[in-house]
């Protein structure tokens, strides 16, 4: 079975977050209430450089990601 890209999160101990899961490397959660990103994997300081400028790109994604499931819900 192939995991899907991105999954959405739910906690009810926080209700106001909304909780994206990225499942590829680098894989990591964001909670888009706050942009705020919890990394899974450990970088060196190589790969710290190529996250602070690709940080942007996963929150767009992200975003992009969570704006079409709540379209399909809508629907």
């Amino acid at each position: 079975m192939e995991l899907p890209k991105f999954i959405l999160g739910d906690n009810t101990d926080h209700p106001d977050a909304i909780y994206i899961i990225h499942t590829e490397f680098p894989r990591f959660i964001i909670n888009l209430e706050n942009d705020e990103v919890e990394w899974f994997e450990e970088f060196d300081q190589h790969d710290q450089k190529e996250l602070e400028t690709e940080t942007e790109n996963y929150i767009r994604q992200a975003t992009e990601f969570y704006d079409r499931e709540v379209a399909r819900y809508d629907d």
